[in-house]
């Protein structure tokens, strides 16, 4: 599961000021309009629908996608390598 998203351009730029938690925290960055966090995720369904209604205009308008941030081969290995291990007896 990613832990962080961006946004990416039709060139392929990924723009590193846009990285949120999740898809809806980097939407709520790009929207013109001021759509409230907490409404989004306690409140019926239609303000959420109108939010990525709005949210796939702004994205298509722009030429835009919000996508999973990579991580690195290399984090991943110095990660592994740092591990403890266990030897049972």
């Amino acid at each position: 599961m990613p832990v962080a998203w961006t946004i990416k351009n039709s060139k392929g730029h990924v723009f590193s000021d846009l990285v949120g938690g999740s898809r809806l925290e980097v939407g709520r960055k790009i929207m013109p309009t001021r759509y409230d966090a907490f409404r989004l995720q306690v409140s019926s369904y239609s303000y959420r629908e109108v939010f990525h209604r709005d949210l796939e205009n702004v994205l298509a308008q722009r030429e835009w996608w919000i996508v999973p941030v990579k991580r690195r081969a290399r984090d991943r290995r110095r990660h592994n390598r740092d591990q403890l291990e266990f030897k049972l007896n």
